[in-house]
């Protein structure tokens, strides 16, 4: 056994090799990159044989994974949380068909929306889909609770869901490691039927997903994470769940003592153990990361209105964005100390939103569009999507109007073209494109909607740390051609200064085009020149490989 300094990130990373996985599989988002990253970089520097790759996106990563525990051997998924909307279909069918080597699913939430569009808590989703759900506190939970959940869902056959917030996924602690376990060995179900989600099959297969909800219970109550402790006398109790606990500690101290407390780190709720909570306290105080979850729970079971309970549906906590020692302190009526404050500082020290990188070639990007749509104002908008040139939406470009979720641009202008609005226009990166943009594609092309769709080649993932993009260059322009887009529609432009003016002659005659066009920007990042020329390099010598070996 050792001792290493690791984030919540990489910890789950060891846990899961440790655990002895065959294959992981990632879509980038923070808060959770840097769980596949860690993977891949350590079975490079160690020579392990472990297969993966970032996928397309996080349907695929899932459905990839699903294979590898077909096949009997354990895998690695992992995504955030709004990259489980993505996956959403593959996990609750396979919550139906369950697990045959060890499938686990880690979520990173990210409460306060740092990096997101929203705060959802993924806690929903295994409750909706009925699998047993891992919630750490800290580092060593991260990697315990990893290693755990591969037995877990070998020993029930369902997939288990890994939760963790942005705040224990980027921050380090000492972690111990324990001795790393083989791989399986690869060997397919003995009953493929529970696969086949045909009606027939599927209801057997649901039927066996809720008869194991009592040993999914017993599991939860019997899980020393989740501690019970009933002091002497009649007082107050705390359930807190996850990180909250640190928050706990940090806010009351030794002022804990004074309160029955149970802490939970496993789902389903240990509703026994919420039960004796509350028959032996006076009110009862719930602190959680994330939506109330554990608050409704306990409401829904008709318990509310047997003992005052206080959170953040009460108003005692705050319903947004993440805990903090102080806002305990402050639902637990205790004094808050003054925070450091240097006189002056406010005048001189300001926020700063963020903003593109200095030369980023989405600036020339939006300044041509710009020049161009300003002779279409005021009735003109472009819809946006996510990525770096979500940025674009700031000072001084101003260059989108909405941002809703992955590949939603081209189906947003679709719909927005057809209500009428002319000309209809969108943005979308390489990546995004490839993640769900070409779904939306062949809806345009089908239909020779009147949309014209800017796509936006960096040749990278830049937003999230410099990924590989799935194609770029002229792998794009095969892709949109394949899709059924006009070649003499599908226009190639380099975002530059200096060639601005070929840049808005070319996005004047495609705006004068009745049907679809696509532009595609193509200029590479110029903060990840290095990577990309990486990239390339090795793509163009897999090339020659198969060149070779035809």
């Amino acid at each position: 056994m050792s001792e290493v300094i690791l984030l919540g990130d990489e910890a789950i990373a060891r846990g899961a090799i440790d655990a002895g996985i065959s294959a992981a599989y990632a879509y980038p988002g923070t808060p959770s990159t840097e769980i596949y990253q860690t993977i891949e970089d350590y079975v490079k520097e160690h020579g392990l044989s472990v297969r993966g790759m970032w996928s397309s996106n996080e349907k695929v990563a899932l459905e990839e994974g699903v294979g590898v525990s077909y096949a009997g051997r354990r895998a690695m998924v992992s995504m955030k949380h709004v990259g489980l909307n993505v996956a959403a279909d593959p996990f609750m069918n396979v919550a139906v068909s369950g697990a045959h080597g060890g499938l686990v699913l880690v979520v990173a939430d990210d409460p306060s929306m740092h990096s997101s569009q929203n705060e959802q808590d993924s806690r929903y989703f295994a409750d909706f889909a009925m699998v047993p759900c891992l919630e750490p506190a800290d580092q060593q939970q991260c990697y315990d609770f990893t290693r755990e959940a591969f037995d877990l869902s070998e020993k029930l056959q369902v997939p288990v869901l890994l939760r963790l917030v942005t705040r224990l996924a980027h921050s380090r602690s000492k972690v111990q490691l324990a001795a790393p376990r083989p791989q399986n060995e690869a060997h397919y179900v003995d009953d493929p039927s529970r696969f086949i989600l045909l009606p027939g099959n599927a209801r057997r297969a649901y039927a066996s997903l809720v008869e194991k909800q009592g040993a999914l219970q017993a599991y939860s109550e019997a899980h020393a994470v989740n501690a019970l402790t009933l002091r002497a006398g009649e007082r107050p109790g705390i359930l807190v769940s996850g990180l909250a606990w640190n928050y706990l500690q940090e806010a009351l101290g030794d002022a804990l003592e004074n309160y029955n407390l149970l802490r939970v780190g496993c789902y389903p709720l240990p509703v026994k153990k919420i039960r004796q909570l509350l028959d032996a306290s006076s009110e009862i105080w719930i602190v959680e990361e994330g939506y109330p979850f554990i608050e409704r729970y306990v409401s829904a079971l008709g318990l509310m209105r047997e003992r005052p309970i206080r959170g953040k549906l009460s108003g005692d906590l705050p319903r947004m964005g993440e805990l903090s020692q102080d806002a305990i302190k402050r639902c637990f009526g205790l004094p808050i100390q003054a925070s450091l404050e240097i006189p002056g500082l406010a005048d001189v020290l300001v926020g700063r939103p963020p903003c593109l990188c200095d030369k980023c070639p989405h600036s020339d990007a939006y300044i041509a569009i710009n020049e161009v749509i300003a002779e279409f104002a005021p009735n003109t908008r472009v819809m946006g999507d996510i990525g770096c040139y979500t940025l674009g939406a700031m000072a001084p470009y101003h260059g989108i109007h909405s941002c809703l979720c992955m590949g939603a641009s081209i189906g947003m202008a679709i719909g927005a073209s057809h209500a009428g609005m002319n000309p209809s226009l969108c943005v979308i990166g390489d990546g995004t494109f490839t993640h769900s943009g070409m779904a939306p594609m062949l809806d345009a092309a089908r239909d020779n909607t009147n949309i014209k769709v800017f796509i936006l080649d960096n040749s990278i993932v830049a937003m999230t740390g410099g990924q590989p993009t799935m194609a770029t260059d002229e792998e794009v322009v095969n892709l949109v051609a394949g899709l059924g887009v006009p070649r003499e529609h599908i226009r190639i432009v380099v975002p530059s200064p200096h060639k601005k003016a070929q840049t808005v002659a070319t996005l004047r005659e495609e705006l004068a085009y009745t049907g679809l066009s696509v532009i595609i920007a193509r200029r590479a990042c110029v903060t990840y020149a290095k990577e990309i020329k990486d990239i390339k390099e090795a793509r163009e010598l897999k090339h020659a490989i198969k060149v070779v070996a035809a």
